[in-house]
């Protein structure tokens, strides 16, 4: 099969800028989404519709490939032979509904289980992050430059609080050397926009130990694109089949990571 990737690439930075500007446009109605009564539904709503509308337009263009969306409307997705997109509608519903930022859209397309077209798309900030595998990763225009190494003492990392506390998932011990060490921590609160931040270096590192396919697709094409390191906690592979641990970070900084803190980790 044929796939003119270029255009494929050119439709889908024109949908994902269609759907930002439709979730714009729901913001005077979400606007005091937070007093109302039921702000969750409203957002469902608008990720919903989201999705609903990524699926309408890949359809339409494209009725062989394959989307495997958050809110599932899309198809049943058991491989990823052929072309599949990756959607997250919106990444980081919290963040929508308490401050109207902070939030993505989310589109990472396979062909044959390879990253080949990556676009985490920032609303609020109209800033695309987009990429074409081969060709490097550009916000909006602007070319974005490979990330430079970096060491645990001069690093910022992104980790939700959450996993340095008691908790079911892992041994919370695990990461507090390396909350100590490193130079600050941050948590955003959206992985397509914690990725996104890696990406252009503003923190040098993301860590979570639980996240799906459409929260991690888009992002780990834009970081090895620009030469960083998206594996999972141990340093495997990541499976966009199911749920992953997730350790993208600047080059250098990841086996430095991985072992001197991970590598005894309980899992």
């Amino acid at each position: 099969m044929n796939h003119n990737l270029k255009e494929i690439y050119t439709y889908a930075m024109e949908w994902t800028k269609e759907a930002g500007e439709n979730i714009r446009a729901s913001f005077p109605k979400t606007l005091n989404v937070t007093s109302k009564s039921n702000p969750n539904d409203l957002v469902t709503d608008i990720d919903k519709g989201t999705e609903q509308y990524f699926i309408e337009k890949i359809k339409g263009k494209y009725p062989d490939h394959r989307i495997m969306g958050e809110e599932g409307y899309g198809d049943e997705v058991t491989g990823l032979s052929g072309v599949v997109w990756i959607i997250d509608p919106i990444d980081g519903t919290m963040n929508f509904v308490h401050q109207q930022r902070n939030f993505a859209i989310s589109v990472g397309i396979y062909v044959d289980g390879e990253g080949m077209i990556g676009l985490i798309y920032d609303v609020v900030h109209d800033e695309l992050y987009h990429c074409i595998k081969g060709n490097g990763v550009l916000l909006n225009d602007k070319p974005i430059p490979e990330l430079k190494e970096s060491r645990v003492s001069e690093a910022v990392i992104a980790l939700n609080a959450l996993w340095v506390a008691p908790n079911k998932r892992i041994d919370h011990q695990m990461f507090i050397p390396l909350v100590q060490d490193v130079r600050g921590t941050r948590s955003y609160g959206s992985a397509a926009m914690e990725m996104v931040y890696v990406a252009t270096g503003r923190i040098d590192a993301y860590l979570s130990p639980r996240l799906a396919p459409w929260d991690i697709a888009a992002g780990i094409i834009l970081i090895k694109e620009l030469g960083g390191e998206a594996t999972d906690l141990r340093g495997n592979e990541l499976d966009l089949l199911k749920e992953n641990s997730l350790f993208v970070s600047k080059p250098g900084l990841h086996s430095e990571i991985l072992k001197h803190y991970l590598k005894d980790g309980k899992w």
